[in-house]
């Protein structure tokens, strides 16, 4: 620990502001033209095994295995254990399946399984038949890497994507938004679950929904149906009663999913869930707070302008009460970080804005800044990529983004952030601004 500490000021000395590595900076970097739409069959691949597996955190040392069966009769069961091929423990679970239009999904599972140990190597088998997958469950203390990306949808970029997140020696991965971009075409789920399976059957995919996701169609269809159906997350866990926002806790980190596509006034239920949510955490048990939402809120490229503005106006000032972090969203196709910021203005104690919407989207880069650069803007680019957040301990985390032209050892943007709950911020956070979270 000693030397953990001595290499984090070293560091942080050396590296203390962003810096740009490669050939070029930010928004001066010149990048290569986009890459082709994957291209997949209309209808989906027919199979008796599972498909499409992926796996995301549910509880204290709880996973949650979703795969999809064409057999309606495949039993929802995952058998498991630390050795290949002896699973010693089973565990049930659930299934659902939905209709789209003319489209008619396969039978999706969910099973929960554990108690599991932290940081630990187990293989497991879906439904009882099938190949062997395994995965590593979180370590329960610092340090611990998250792998976050958003807006990937299926494309050439996106597989550039996933092959750099697959270097990434993480334990989580976060995606703010805006996945598969099926937009109705209810066969780009399945090639997306297929896409992304090895990595999501193997580290825990923790995401909200994006504009994308929505699917809506006027008197005839709810939004977000696919959605729900395949990628069920922690909501009734952390005391939500919607899928579209949750909260987790992981090594150490409080994490809260906010959903910028469902109500979210100061009388929506959302609000209300957020309150108690907040109010409730340990800053000694998770001393970092982070959030992810996909609409951002700070935004100084011309896409997408102003429309995280309603939702900011109220629930920005309990983010703030509660001393937030990091805050991520994605929606904008290009990478931005700032400065703290709270109200529109430099503070020391609002919460560092990240938006990373820049996974390998079909629709493109948006490559059109503002100028002047606002002052809360430290770096900001049209380039597809992905982050990485190493928190090290209860004080000190290492940010670096990785654009998808170079290395993925290359960081073309890094910080380290210090903690709010290591400051004066935090401890002498002013009486009326705790009231907020406790006021009825």
């Amino acid at each position: 620990m000693e030397l953990q500490v001595i290499l984090v000021a070293i560091l942080l000395s050396v590296s203390s502001i962003a810096t740009g590595i490669g050939a070029g900076i930010g928004e001066d970097y010149v990048r290569p033209q986009p890459r082709k739409a994957l291209t997949f069959p209309w209808k989906r691949k027919r199979s008796s095994e599972p498909q499409q597996v992926h796996i995301s955190l549910a509880g204290e040392k709880q996973i949650r295995i979703s795969w999809i069966t064409d057999d309606e009769t495949s039993p929802s069961i995952v058998k498991y254990g630390t050795s290949p091929g002896e699973y010693m423990y089973s565990s049930e679970g659930e299934s659902t399946s939905y209709d789209y239009l003319l489209y008619s999904s396969g039978q999706i599972h969910h099973v929960v399984i554990g108690p599991l140990g932290d940081d630990t190597v187990y293989y497991y088998q879906c439904g009882g038949q099938g190949q062997e997958f395994q995965l590593k469950t979180p370590p329960s203390q610092f340090p611990i890497t998250f792998a976050v990306v958003g807006d990937l949808g299926q494309t050439g970029w996106t597989t550039s994507t996933l092959n750099h997140i697959a270097q990434c020696n993480y334990d989580v991965q976060l995606v703010p938004g805006d996945l598969s971009y099926a937009d109705y075409q209810q066969h780009l789920w399945d090639s997306f679950g297929e896409l992304v399976q090895p990595l999501a059957s193997a580290r825990p995919w923790m995401v909200t929904e994006g504009n994308h996701e929505k699917e809506r169609i006027l008197f005839f269809e709810d939004g977000f149906q696919a959605y729900n159906a395949r990628w069920k997350m922690p909501y009734t866990e952390s005391g939500s009663t919607s899928n579209l926002y949750y909260s987790f806790e992981v090594a150490g980190v409080h994490v809260v999913m906010l959903g910028s596509y469902t109500d979210y006034d100061k009388n929506s239920d959302q609000y209300a869930w957020l309150k108690v949510d907040l109010a409730e955490v340990d800053r000694e048990k998770t001393p970092w707070l982070l959030v992810l939402l996909h609409a951002p809120w700070y935004n100084s490229n011309w896409a997408h302008q102003r429309e995280g503005d309603s939702m900011m106006a109220a629930m920005e000032p309990l983010l703030y009460a509660a001393g937030v972090d990091i805050l991520v969203a994605g929606h904008v196709h290009a990478y931005e970080r700032s400065e703290r910021v709270h109200n529109g203005v430099l503070d020391p104690c609002g919460a560092v804005h990240i938006t990373i919407g820049d996974g390998g989207n079909r629709e493109g880069l948006a490559q059109r800044y503002i100028h002047p650069k606002p002052d809360w803007s430290v770096f900001r680019e049209a380039s597809f990529g992905h982050g990485e957040l190493k928190i090290i301990n209860k004080t000190h985390a290492f940010w670096s983004w990785h654009r998808n032209d170079d290395d993925e050892p290359v960081k073309s943007d890094q910080v380290w952030i210090t903690s709010l709950v290591s400051s004066e911020c935090f401890a002498n956070r002013k009486p009326e601004f705790r009231k907020i979270l406790m006021a009825p």
